[in-house]
């Protein structure tokens, strides 16, 4: 009997420990039964905001082109002065020094003619002794043409050039002239006439002397390099122009010329452009004739020149930050962005000339993007009044 409660009390304590566990599995299976049974929401993905990109609307049409360039300013009239006489050099209308500006016809320089013109003067006196002995027998013989002879002997002198010799038709008049050495005397006259005129150097044109080698009071000998001058009124510049760009040129059009060390604009016309192409880096060069608007021009200044090219009929210039890859940009259609295959004609240093892929009125996005790709939503942002933000 004893042994029978024994047993019993022992089953009891078990049930009182194991019950609570069968309770605690029971609930949890069942709180899991009812979990499965229930629907799970529709799960959605968090929505991305829109970027706004600064933007621009696509205006297709006629677009101007340009040819940039950099070149040296040069005198198209570069003279080197070189005696043909001998003597002492001279002071003239302006100091015979580098840097000194003249107008044309002022004299430069001058060399001791005292010699030139004595000799000159002796061989006039020849001249007019031997028309003097003439015009005696032209009397008698040759009444008219002796009052023509006679009439150019009273203006002839020392002080100017003899004029021309009558014209002569008369064989007999032709035959007593020459007889007597007139026209001899007289061709002997004009060529030391000539030589006169060598040892004075006038300014053919307005400009500035350029360098000296002879100083006044220095002897120079005929072949001696007294200096160099330049014109000032026509000046030319000379420009490497890329062989690729020479089709774009409009060559009747006017070029507009700039300096980075000098104020001012300045104009010019394209007078020729070179025959060959320089083997190292493929440019043929532009000459320019330059005109002044009254700022000084000084040869061997740089000036950059925007030479007027053809226009596009039908395209629009896109900045280069609105490139990817130099091929495709982004315009923003329907809120998101699309992606445009372009075609570049020109290319300059901040933008390009685009003929195809654009439609006029298209959202191009103007600015560079990182980490985008198409389809992602965007929103336009415009910086000019032509539009608010948005499409």
């Amino acid at each position: 009997m004893n042994e029978l409660n024994r047993i019993g009390i022992f089953m009891k304590k078990r049930i009182f420990y194991i019950l609570p566990v069968i309770i605690l599995v029971g609930g949890f299976l069942i709180m899991q039964l009812l979990a499965g049974m229930k629907e799970e929401p529709e799960r959605r993905a968090p929505s991305r905001p829109a970027k706004r990109v600064l933007s621009e609307i696509v205006t297709m049409g006629q677009t101007p082109t340009t040819v940039m360039a950099l070149g040296r300013l040069v005198s198209s009239e570069p003279v080197q002065i070189i005696s043909e006489v001998s003597g002492v050099l001279e002071g003239g209308d302006v100091p015979f020094k580098p840097g000194e500006r003249f107008r044309r016809g002022d004299l430069l320089v001058r060399i001791d003619d005292r010699q030139a013109r004595l000799t000159l003067n002796s061989t006039k006196s020849d001249f007019l002794n031997a028309l003097a002995s003439v015009l005696p027998e032209l009397k008698v013989d040759h009444p008219d043409a002796y009052r023509m002879w006679q009439t150019y002997f009273d203006r002839c002198g020392f002080d100017g050039k003899l004029e021309q010799l009558p014209e002569v038709n008369d064989r007999k008049v032709k035959l007593l002239l020459t007889r007597f050495n007139v026209y001899k005397l007289f061709y002997a006259a004009q060529n030391l006439e000539i030589t006169l005129e060598k040892h004075s150097f006038r300014a053919p044109f307005d400009g500035a002397i350029v360098s000296t080698a002879l100083r006044q009071g220095s002897t120079a000998r005929s072949g001696s390099v007294l200096g160099e001058i330049i014109s000032l009124q026509d000046m030319e510049l000379e420009v490497p122009v890329p062989a690729e760009d020479l089709s774009w040129i409009d060559r009747g059009a006017a070029v507009s010329l700039t300096s980075k060390e000098f104020p001012g604009t300045w104009t010019g016309r394209i007078s020729r452009i070179g025959g060959s192409v320089d083997r190292q880096t493929q440019t043929v060069p532009v000459y320019i004739d330059v005109r002044g608007n009254g700022t000084p021009l000084y040869e061997g200044m740089y000036l950059r020149a925007e030479i007027p090219g053809r226009p596009v009929e039908e395209g629009t210039i896109v900045p280069r930050r609105a490139l990817y890859e130099e091929k495709f940009v982004y315009v923003v259609q329907d809120w998101r962005l699309e992606r445009r295959d372009i075609s570049i004609v020109r290319r300059y240093p901040e933008s390009v000339v685009v003929s195809d892929g654009l439609r006029n009125g298209d959202t191009l996005v103007t600015e560079l993007m990182q980490g985008v790709s198409p389809g992602m939503p965007a929103r336009a942002r415009f910086n000019s009044p032509q539009g608010e933000d948005g499409e």
